[in-house]
């Protein structure tokens, strides 16, 4: 009997991961770097094992591998199908008559990470090299590399992710649809008025350069992971770093014709589609079950995984009743564009501590963003900064607090991550003073860099599109065409 299933067990692992050498298992690290996932370590002087026992052990070893390239790829599609929650929310929260433009620019800017990512951005953020940037395996993804090889056993180019036992395309595929995400943020911000070329040119950059550079800073081995500084799933790396170029962005375009009158008030400028929001929120809620547990880049701790769902859950819940009762305060209505940004600001926030808090923490970080969400959407608002979806509180807003909320509320290997604890935890200020260090540096960055980009572009090829276009909607002007041709008079108001 035992023969007979150690056979079965050496011929699925064979049929499932054949093609993958057998890779070392050890504490798999997430995207920050610090250990959350421990799986069996290889040992180097192994006891002696007939050819049968050796032939099951590496058939395991392959299998696990196979399990671990199937979730990470699993999860990065869950990503990849963000794009789609996106694209529905920003279109459903414009006007009708600017659809086809939002539709556009979210289809096609996935297209461009990708191409860029490729190009220079993977090597940028993951190349071995100083504690700015990558200098290894630069252009083209090319570089050596002898994944699933994970700890000392990983030669090759990208030893920032030499802690996940997978393949390198798998490591690529799941980092560029994290790539895609930050340059999607911005799509939202500056809807309505802006070039159609103008934001491929900018989305080119920010995920080739802008993006992979503070990346390497905090997932790439460089200055900000080595003086301690965490962020599990991105709230600083791709959440903030979006909401910064947006920001620059929506300064240089200014605000939609009529936005903001002379005598100081506010004409509201209402979206065309509630249930296309309602229902790209659902999506993204989704969709965030692969952000989240998915960075861990493995199954080998199950209960890690199953405490970084809920967690997320949580928060988004409590975002979304937080953010409910504050618009039902302040506009005497319970808004539900409120409500669902209120869910997206829940998940931004507790994307960097997703696994460094307990569940009770998250629904405190979850209250507080969906009170931030609201009062942030007004605040901008009487800045006359315009942003038609309110991406920059969302992403901008919550992506800093969910990144100090690691400071505030981290419990020292809650899923075995060695972060300390933070400062309502016994821990003091060090954790937080790292945290907002990571703030202060990404946020500066992004933001000049951005602001400089932006710039340059509308020097060279213009910014913005003419009044008159922007008053007939940018379906005509920019794509000669329309959303929903049957409904003519509606497309102009």
């Amino acid at each position: 009997m035992k023969k007979m299933i150690g056979v079965l067990v050496l011929l699925t692992g064979i049929f499932l991961s054949a093609s993958y050498p057998a890779a070392a298992q050890q504490a798999l690290p997430a995207q920050d770097g610090s250990a959350v996932l421990t799986q069996p370590a290889a040992t180097a002087a192994a006891p002696e094992v007939s050819t049968g026992e050796k032939g099951v052990a590496d058939s395991l070893k392959n299998l696990q591998v196979g399990v671990d390239t199937l979730w990470v790829l699993i999860a990065a599609f869950l990503v990849f199908f963000m794009n789609l929650g996106f694209a529905m929310v920003e279109s459903g929260l414009c006007r009708a008559k600017n659809t086809v433009n939002i539709l556009a620019k979210n289809f096609i800017v996935f297209a461009i990470a990708s191409i860029s990512f490729y190009i220079i951005g993977w090597g940028l953020m993951f190349g071995n090299g100083s504690s700015f940037m990558g200098l290894e395996g630069l252009f083209f993804a090319g570089g050596a590399d002898n994944s699933p090889a994970i700890g000392e056993a990983y030669k090759g180019a990208y030893a920032a992710l030499n802690w996940t036992g997978v393949p390198l395309w798998a490591k690529f595929f799941f980092q560029l649809v994290f790539a895609g995400t930050a340059a999607t943020i911005v799509s939202g911000a500056v809807a309505e008025r802006v070039k159609f070329i103008s934001f491929i040119v900018f989305s080119f950059i920010l995920v080739g350069i802008m993006y992979p550079l503070t990346g390497h800073w905090i997932w790439g081995g460089g200055f900000l992971q080595t003086m301690g500084m965490f962020d599990f799933a991105g709230s600083s790396v791709v959440h903030s770093v979006g909401g910064w170029s947006a920001l620059a962005g929506v300064i240089l375009l200014g605000a939609r014709h009529g936005k903001y009158r002379a005598d100081g008030s506010i004409k509201p400028i209402m979206g065309h589609n509630m249930s296309m929001v309602t229902l790209g929120g659902l999506v993204l809620w989704f969709g965030w079950f692969g952000f989240n547990p998915g960075s861990t880049m493995g199954v080998g701790d199950g209960s890690a995984i199953a405490h970084i769902a809920v967690t997320t859950n949580t928060a988004a819940a409590m975002a979304i009743l937080s953010s409910a009762i504050v618009s039902w305060l302040v506009q005497k209505k319970p808004d539900l564009s409120m409500i669902i940004n209120g869910a997206l600001a829940g998940l931004v926030a507790i994307t960097a501590p997703c696994a460094f808090v307990s569940v009770g923490s998250s629904a405190i970080i979850g209250l507080i963003a969906g009170v931030l969400v609201v009062l942030a959407v007004l605040f901008f608002d009487k800045l006359k900064l315009d942003d038609p979806v309110g991406a920059l509180s969302v992403h901008l807003v919550n992506g800093v607090f969910g990144t100090l909320a690691v400071g505030l509320f981290a419990q020292d290997k809650i899923t075995g991550t060695a972060t300390g604890n933070g400062l309502f935890f016994g821990g003091g200020v060090k954790l937080l003073l790292a945290q907002a260090a990571g703030v202060v540096a990404v946020g500066v960055f992004t933001f000049v860099v951005a602001f400089a980009v932006w710039y340059a572009i509308r020097a060279v090829i213009g910014l913005r599109v003419s009044r008159e276009e922007e008053l007939a909607g940018l379906d005509i002007g920019e794509h000669g065409m329309k959303a929903y041709p049957d409904f003519q008079g509606f497309l102009t108001k």
